[in-house]
This record gives structure tokens, C-alpha cells and sequence, in this order.
């Protein structure tokens, strides 16, 4: 008869990885040996990123996201700006929003309160922020763009009207 030990296996050691440390950081720089080209727009586009989102907190002041927009709406009452299209805000736009395209925004704003904090808005949030600075050059002290535009807001499952 066979004892145990005798059906026991034995154990092997666990097989060493392929490279090491330092031999992958050597294939990581010949690969960018390689391509320079490559990581030259790498750097590049994060190097855009970063003055863009710089430039947008420094400059463009502050963006709500739409849990603020919402707290903002709620406790301030704010006058509300969808800077679409006409027909864009005919399709749904945010409750007591008044239609004011981005192009017609300096000689139609004269007609508002500069006295009542501005929430802006456009579909992605790049225009509303430029539609926010004019306002604050033309005298609104708390004018706010939306981030992310309607398209968060609706993402976000809060209600539109097309009233």
C-alpha cells in the first residue's frame, strides 16, 4: 500500500515573471523612443486641457454643476437665460427660462434685472459661458453658466417644459 507521502505532489516554486521592473521601463521608453511623434500630441492635448479648464475657472468664472443650478433655483430665484436657438428652446427648455440667443445677447439684455443673480444655459455649456462673461462685463454681478448645459440637466432626469 502507498503511504501519503508517497501520493503527495511537490510543490514547485511559482515561475519567475518574463521581465522585471526595470526591464518593462526600458520597453516603455523605447516605445516612446519610437513614437515621439505620438507623445508630442499626447503632451500637447494635456497641456490644452489643462489651460482650458485653467482658463475657464480663472476667467470664466464659476460653473454651476446641476445639483447647484438646482439649489440656486430654488432658494434665489434667478433669472433663468437659454442662450439656443430659437428653435432649440421650442423643444424643451428649462422652466421660467427666457429665450435669448447668443448673438442677440448684448442688445437684448438690457432689459433684464442686473440686480437678480443669472443662470445661463446653452445645449453643452461652452456658450453659456461665454454668454455668462458678457453679462458680467455688462454689469451682472452673479451670472453662472450651467456645466454640461441642458444636456446634464436632462441627464440628470430634471424636468423640461415646452411651454
Amino acid at each position: 500500500m502507498s503511504s501519503a507521502a508517497d501520493l503527495a505532489v511537490p510543490r514547485q516554486a511559482p515561475a519567475a515573471p518574463d521581465t522585471t521592473t526595470t526591464e518593462t521601463m526600458e520597453t516603455y521608453i523605447a516605445f516612446a523612443q519610437n513614437h515621439v511623434a505620438l507623445f508630442a500630441a499626447l503632451g500637447v492635448a494635456v497641456l490644452l486641457f489643462i489651460a482650458n479648464e485653467v482658463h475657464g475657472n480663472v476667467f470664466g468664472g464659476r460653473r454651476l454643476s446641476v445639483a447647484e443650478a438646482v439649489r440656486l433655483i430654488n432658494d434665489r430665484e434667478p433669472l433663468i437665460i437659454d442662450v439656443r436657438p430659437a428653435a432649440d428652446y421650442k423643444r424643451g427648455h428649462l422652466l421660467n427660462a427666457v429665450n435669448i440667443p447668443a448673438a442677440k445677447l448684448r442688445e437684448r439684455i438690457n432689459e433684464r434685472d442686473r440686480s437678480r443673480p443669472v443662470l445661463v444655459y446653452c445645449a453643452l455649456g461652452g456658450t453659456a459661458a461665454e454668454a455668462a462673461a458678457e453679462l458680467r462685463r455688462q454689469g451682472f454681478t452673479e451670472a453662472y453658466p450651467l456645466r454640461g448645459g441642458i444636456n446634464d440637466w436632462i441627464a440628470a432626469n430634471l424636468p423640461v417644459t415646452t411651454k
